[in-house]
């Protein structure tokens, strides 16, 4: 019994016009980038270089000295990053025929006015973890925004919603982003508890394979280590998973740059110990993490593309029977 082939998805008056879609590139790119940025901030130790928000000194272009070069070029990237996903938005409303597209681009403006109050807040109340924390979140979840409007835009997807369907791991695709992005929450976590060094020694921990959690720095720091072995476990399974697809599948395609990312990601974290936390490895070290993200939710959205649901396939197997 096989399966009825899909109907394609995609047809010529759901085409994305090429300029919108190298700008949604841009913006996502913009927004990897404004990631550094705000990574430099912290890992200079300069989030408070500028006291005041939104002026900084009272100016709008204070001198670029010391950590004030750090902080307000962060703000002027955010600023800029922020017109873009406006105007991201508005061309999306009146050019992109795919509603769903023209909804996240509305998504991606509000996020980026939440993000840019919330980093006021950090400065007004002189970076309160939590609020702190939260800032570091929503630039993630932001980021996806973008890397979503980017793919749902792509070429490339056009062509993988209109390949047979398959038993893609839907579920555990999704199951990964979340993984990861708790993974990047314990990062922040430890970022803006300043445990990065708790745990001065790699791959060891204190000497130890468990180190003693005499601390909650300690402790939130093996924590992240923990973590990173949960992804890289999960990661190998994903890998494992799809070795069933052709090797030019896109779900092949997408876990190969995943499991580069990975490895890229612990190769960073790796020299951000031993360097001391120097800080562009350690902010690459975050960017690595947001790639990480950005390729788990990819893998995640082009599973729920080329894959069957259960319920869905239960009732074309169901109408094959009855036939």
């Amino acid at each position: 019994m096989r399966l009825p082939e899909p109907i394609p998805l995609h047809s010529a008056n759901q085409q994305t016009p090429r300029w919108l879609r190298r700008y949604t590139e841009l913006v996502a790119a913009s927004t990897l980038f404004l990631i550094f940025a705000g990574a430099m901030v912290t890992s200079t130790g300069s989030g408070l270089a500028v006291p005041d928000w939104p002026l900084s000194y009272g100016m709008w272009m204070p001198p670029m000295v010391g950590g004030i070069f750090y902080e307000h070029g962060h703000r002027m990237i955010a600023a800029t990053v922020g017109l873009l996903t406006v105007i991201q938005a508005l061309w999306l409303q009146r050019r992109e025929p795919k509603r769903r597209v023209r909804i996240l681009g509305w998504c991606a403006v509000g996020a980026v006015i939440a993000q840019g109050l919330l980093g006021g807040l950090t400065v007004l109340l002189l970076l309160p973890p939590a609020i702190s924390i939260g800032h570091a979140a929503l630039a993630e979840i932001f980021f996806c925004l973008n890397v979503s409007i980017a793919l749902f835009t792509s070429r490339w997807f056009s062509n993988v919603q209109s390949i047979p369907k398959g038993d893609a791991p839907i579920a555990g695709a999704t199951a990964l982003v979340g993984l990861v992005f708790a993974q990047i929450l314990i990062g922040a976590l430890m970022r803006h508890l300043g445990a990065g060094l708790a745990i001065p020694d790699f791959p060891l921990s204190l000497g130890h394979l468990v180190p003693p959690l005499t601390s909650a720095k300690i402790a939130v720091n093996f924590a992240h280590r923990v973590g990173a072995v949960v992804v890289v476990v999960a990661v190998i399974a994903m890998f494992a998973r799809l070795r069933r697809f052709e090797p030019n599948h896109p779900l092949r395609q997408i876990i190969h740059f995943l499991m580069l990312g990975v490895a890229t990601q612990i190769l960073l974290g790796a020299y951000t110990v031993w360097s001391g936390k120097q800080p562009v490895i350690t902010s690459l070290h975050v960017v690595a993490g947001a790639l990480t993200l950005a390729l788990s939710l990819t893998l995640a959205l082009t599973a729920r593309a080329v894959g069957w649901r259960t319920e869905r396939a239960g009732a074309f197997v169901a109408k094959e029977v009855t036939a």
